[in-house]
């Protein structure tokens, strides 16, 4: 089975329970909180979280695929509900995400709030329930989850750096971003049985890296081109790499964290295929960017 075939399934599982259905497909709670929950997860973006969450289990030899396959679908269910809560009115008022109405808009204000609640609940017990696995295991996979969703270097941390007045760059991008992609590459490996801690860095660096090729994005796509709303950090003043380093300056930032990256994987059977994973979303994330593309230089 295949890391697509193998994250959706767990998704899909993990949404259906959450969704109450019976053996006859009926709801048996709120039918359109239900709906919701299906609408937030599929289909989904990417799942570049899941994916490395999986492939680093997998290059610690992944001797419980039943709990990698629940690491990387909590995981995933943690950041798309992170994506509904951002949308809403309060944060950043997003009509449109991964190229489809927001939560907020298919549903309304208080479903999406129900939402997001309801998938982070969720996230914790697609884990609670593997216990039988693993329990020594599992107890750390929660505590990490929690750990980098909460505070105080978790996304909550993230979003809540934007309410500052003064803002360190590097601890914002990775409490918002990076902390999922920490909590991807320690899950992963604890899910195979291997300490955490060596994990940290690749996935702190994996995480500043996406933060920065998304502040490029923000500032050189339209809105058609990303799937969601586009110049969001000019729109909020959000503190973005961008404004700090320039258009050429973020792609070389960019460039130097993932190269950095790939040096911090640490020694494992599957180390040679984890940093050629990391080189394949290298050429993804870099942009090709031409001088009409780039604004104000």
């Amino acid at each position: 089975m295949g890391l697509s075939t193998r994250i959706e399934t767990a998704i899909a599982s993990a949404v259906a329970l959450g969704q109450g259905r019976g053996a006859d497909g009926r709801f048996s709670t709120p039918p359109k909180l239900g709906e919701a929950l299906h609408y937030a997860t599929a289909p989904g973006g990417a799942r570049i979280r899941p994916t490395i969450c999986l492939s680093v289990a997998m290059a610690c030899g992944d001797d419980r695929p039943g709990l990698s396959d629940a690491a990387a679908a909590a995981l995933e269910v943690i950041h798309c509900a992170s994506l509904v809560h951002d949308d809403l009115p309060c944060f950043d008022d997003a009509d449109v995400r991964r190229g489809k109405p927001s939560v907020h808009r298919a549903f309304s204000e208080p479903l999406a709030v129900l939402t997001g609640d309801s998938l982070i609940v969720m996230a914790f017990e697609i884990l609670a329930r593997q216990s039988h696995l693993a329990p020594d295991r599992v107890t750390q996979l929660i505590l990490t989850l929690a750990q980098r969703t909460g505070m105080p270097g978790g996304i909550c941390a993230g979003q809540g750096w934007e309410s500052e007045d003064q803002v360190d760059l590097s601890a914002y991008h990775q409490a918002k971003t990076g902390a999922l992609f920490i909590a991807a590459t320690q899950m992963g490996a604890i899910a195979a049985g291997q300490e955490a801690e060596p994990w940290f860095e690749l996935g702190a660096r994996i995480g500043e890296a996406f933060q920065v090729a998304d502040d490029l994005r923000d500032a050189l796509y339209d809105a058609e081109t990303l799937g969601k709303p586009a110049g969001q950090d000019d729109l909020h003043g959000r503190p973005n790499a961008v404004t700090e380093f320039g258009v050429q300056g973020a792609i070389q930032r960019l460039k130097d964290i993932l190269g950095g990256a790939i040096s911090s994987i640490p020694s494992c059977p599957g180390e040679a295929q984890l940093a050629e994973m990391v080189r394949m979303y290298a050429e993804r994330l870099t942009p090709v960017v031409s001088p009409s593309r780039v604004p104000g230089e």
